[in-house]
C-alpha cells in the first residue's frame, strides 16, 4: 500500500463567505467543501485542494 500523505484542513479561521456566497475569502472553499471536508477521502481532499490552488492562482499575479 502506497504511503499517502494526508491533506490538512485549508482552514485559515477567516471564516467569511465572498460578496457572491461562493467561497470563503480565508481557504477558498465552497461551503459544500467546508462541510463535507471531515467525510472527504484522501483523493478527494486533493481534489479539492488543487481548485483551491486555482481559486487563489488569479489572485497572486502581479500588476504591471
Amino acid at each position: 500500500m502506497a504511503n499517502v500523505k494526508p491533506i490538512s484542513d485549508p482552514c485559515v479561521n477567516i471564516c467569511r463567505m465572498d460578496h457572491d456566497g461562493k467561497f470563503c475569502q480565508g481557504c477558498k472553499r465552497t461551503p459544500l467543501e467546508i462541510g463535507s471536508w471531515a467525510r472527504m477521502t484522501e483523493q478527494q481532499k486533493a481534489d479539492v485542494a488543487a481548485l483551491i490552488q486555482q481559486r487563489v492562482a488569479p489572485l497572486s499575479v502581479p500588476n504591471p
